[in-house]
Parts: structure tokens; C-alpha cells; sequence
């Protein structure tokens, strides 16, 4: 009679452990014990407008993880890296993170691309699952202040890199900024870091904005703004296809003011798409200039050449491959078994990470950006080319 209870205990605690796995609420585990693979996952558009981004993300990391795969893995193990398309959509994207926690049972996001659509995400995998999401594409100051404690993101922030490119134009000599901008407010948001930044750096420096429409293909009338206002330089907050619209532009109506562009706008779309056009333009770069010499880049482009022969190794490739190395090498450091736990509390141990084609990474309890740094790069010959090594953002007071 006193082993029914037992019985009973242990039939309920089977449940509960199914019923914890089945809403994302058990500990994650790595697979195979300490020596199978390492499941990781990610979504990313592969279809849709933004699929021109994703595509290339996604092909650099997978070659990344094939280079990594046929050279001892992380300890020795493989990484399974899971990839569903989110078309860049927010309810695409929480079917691809219950489909990859519940059935794929990755123990981290790794690499995923889209603000607004990871945002719909978080109350699903950060929250209920407990699933840390590391080395995100793309990230602003509100995810990162104060720290959530499962998102941990290798990108300078769209803010911070704002901040950058004002003060590169003030170190260049200019002091009447104009900023041509997206109108949707998460452009606003960065383009309204510009003129502080513009000010701290000579507070003699004016800024004045001029707003677009997303996904403007007629930058004639911007361009004649920019011309009356009478600037000294031109600051674009807009994606790749829109800065080579503007470009071209503003060739045409012979305004040839220096011009700088974020991190989206340091593409190889920008120059395919404006072609002379894009001489001398300017944009602050997450990565190093695909055409560095160093010997970490030059592994880059044979890994590129060996496991995706037919994708080029450009800026698009380049970040998915640097996340991958980072989530590589903070991987390292974990002893024993690999699991969502493991994996956040090694990022918030992670100090100097060092991959060669990206700033190295440091992160702690209360900071979960690894890296400040952007790399100024510039159009030249048709070809980007950096200006010296890394810089750090200047403070957004």
C-alpha cells in the first residue's frame, strides 16, 4: 500500500516535466549530451523586400558553421544551425520560434534579422521559453537599457552609429548638417540622434532634417531640398536602395556635397545600384571593408569561395559570418554540458572576443551590447575601402 503514492508522484512529475518542455518552460539542453550537436536556430527573411539582406546574412553564417563544422566544431561538437524564413513579418516570426523551440529544441536564437518582427517574439521566447537570443542583426537602445537578461546583441547600436557619423562629418569640416530620413518613427528615432551628437562634437554645428517616405524611388524633390538649404554635408538614414536613389539624384542635379550613410547603406547594393554615383560616399560599417587584407579577412573570403561559392563575399555575408564567430567563440568557453543557461551565462562572463573581422566583443551582467565600434569605410575606385581601424561612438550623453 505505500508504494502507490510513489506510483502516483512519479506519474505527475512525468507529466509536469511534458507539460514544462511543451510550453518552453524546461531548461533547454544542447542535444546528444555533451557530445552531439548543438542545435541553435535563427529566422531571418529569406523571402519578401528584406530578403536582399537576409539571404546573403545567412549564407555567410552557414559557411561560417561549415568552416567550423569541418574543423573540430565547439568542443568538439557540431552546430546544427536551424534556419526559418520570417519574410520579415512579426506573426511569421512567432510561428518560427514555437516551431524552433518546440520541435527544432534549440538551446539560443543565434544570428536572427528584424527589429519590430524579433520584438513580437521576446514575450514568447525570451520570457515563456527562456530561450536567450544572441548576436541579433539589428537592435536598438530600448533592448539593451536596462539589459534584458536572456538578449545579448554584437551590433553597435542604430543610435550609436548615428552619433558616429555626425561626428565624422564635424571632424571633416562640416558644420551645416542636413539629414534626409525615412518618415516612420524608428528612422526619426536614429536621425534625431545627429544633431546632439553634431553639437558635442562643435557647438557651432546646425542640423535640419528633411523626411522621406519609406521606400521613395524619386529623390528629385529631396535632392532639391537638400540644394536650398545650403548644407555643407548630407547625412542619409534611409536603406541601401534608397541611398543609391539619392545618389544618383543628386549627381544628376549636380549637388556633390560629402555624404554619409549607416551601417544598412555600407552594402554592396549601394554601389551596384548607384554605380558612379556612389564615389565618395561615406558610411560607418558593423564589420571590416570586405576588401581588408588582413589574414582573418582573407580566411573569409576562401571560407566564402569554398562553402558558397556562388555568394559574394560582401558586407550582407560578412555580418552573418561575424555573428556566427562570436557565438563560436563565447560557445568555447562553456564547460560542460551546453544549454540555454550555459549559454547566457557565458555571454555575461565573455570579455574580448575576438574574432578579426568585427570590433572585439566584451559583455558583463549589465551590459549586453558587446561592442560601441563602427569601422569607417568609403567608396572608392567603385570599391569600399576602409579609413584606418575601428572607432568608438561618441557618447549620446
Amino acid at each position: 500500500m505505500q508504494r502507490r503514492p510513489h506510483g502516483v508522484l512519479a506519474i505527475l512529475a512525468a507529466a509536469l516535466t511534458f507539460v514544462l518542455a511543451a510550453c518552453g518552460g524546461a531548461p533547454q539542453s544542447g542535444g546528444g549530451g555533451d557530445t552531439g550537436p548543438i542545435t541553435i536556430g535563427a529566422w531571418i527573411p529569406l523571402t519578401g523586400a528584406q530578403a536582399a539582406s537576409g539571404v546573403p546574412q545567412m549564407e555567410g553564417a552557414k559557411a561560417y558553421f561549415s568552416w567550423l563544422n569541418d574543423n573540430g566544431g565547439i568542443n568538439g561538437r557540431p552546430v546544427n544551425w536551424v534556419v526559418k524564413d520570417n519574410a520579415y513579418d512579426p506573426q511569421q516570426t512567432v510561428q518560427a520560434a514555437r516551431a524552433l523551440i518546440g520541435q527544432d529544441k534549440v538551446v539560443a536564437i543565434v544570428n536572427a534579422n528584424g527589429v519590430a518582427p524579433s520584438e513580437a517574439a521576446f514575450p514568447f521566447v525570451l520570457q515563456q521559453s527562456q530561450v536567450p537570443i544572441v548576436d541579433h542583426y539589428g537592435g536598438i537602445a530600448a533592448w539593451y537599457n536596462p539589459p534584458r537578461p536572456l538578449l545579448f546583441g554584437t551590433q553597435t547600436l542604430y543610435e550609436d552609429q548615428a552619433a558616429a557619423m555626425a561626428q565624422w562629418a564635424v571632424q571633416s569640416g562640416a558644420r551645416k548638417l542636413v539629414v534626409v530620413h525615412d518618415d516612420p518613427k524608428a528612422f526619426a528615432d536614429i536621425a534625431a540622434q545627429i544633431g546632439p551628437a553634431a553639437k558635442r562634437a562643435d557647438g557651432s554645428t546646425t542640423t535640419t532634417a528633411v523626411p522621406v517616405k519609406l521606400g521613395t524611388t524619386d529623390f528629385a524633390p529631396a535632392v532639391s531640398q537638400v540644394k536650398a538649404l545650403a548644407g555643407d554635408a548630407v547625412l542619409l538614414i534611409v536603406p541601401a536602395p534608397e541611398a543609391a536613389a539619392y545618389l544618383k539624384a543628386a549627381r544628376l542635379q549636380g549637388v556633390a556635397l560629402p555624404t554619409y550613410g549607416y551601417s544598412p547603406t555600407a552594402s554592396s547594393t549601394t554601389t551596384t545600384l548607384a554605380g558612379d554615383a556612389a564615389e565618395g560616399f561615406h558610411a560607418v560599417s558593423l564589420v571590416r571593408a570586405p576588401s581588408d587584407q588582413s589574414p582573418e579577412m582573407q580566411r573569409f573570403r576562401e571560407i566564402m569561395a569554398k562553402y558558397a561559392p556562388g555568394q559574394p563575399a560582401d558586407f550582407s555575408t560578412l555580418l552573418g559570418y561575424a555573428n556566427a564567430a562570436v557565438f563560436a567563440e563565447v560557445a568555447k568557453t562553456i564547460k560542460g554540458p551546453v544549454t540555454s543557461e550555459s549559454i547566457a551565462q557565458a555571454y555575461r562572463s565573455a570579455s574580448n572576443v575576438v574574432t578579426g573581422v568585427a570590433p572585439p566583443m566584451s559583455f558583463s551582467a549589465d551590459r549586453h551590447v558587446g561592442t560601441r565600434d563602427v569601422q569607417r569605410v568609403t567608396v572608392k575606385g567603385g570599391t569600399w575601402l576602409p579609413e584606418a581601424g575601428f572607432v568608438s561612438a561618441p557618447d549620446r550623453g
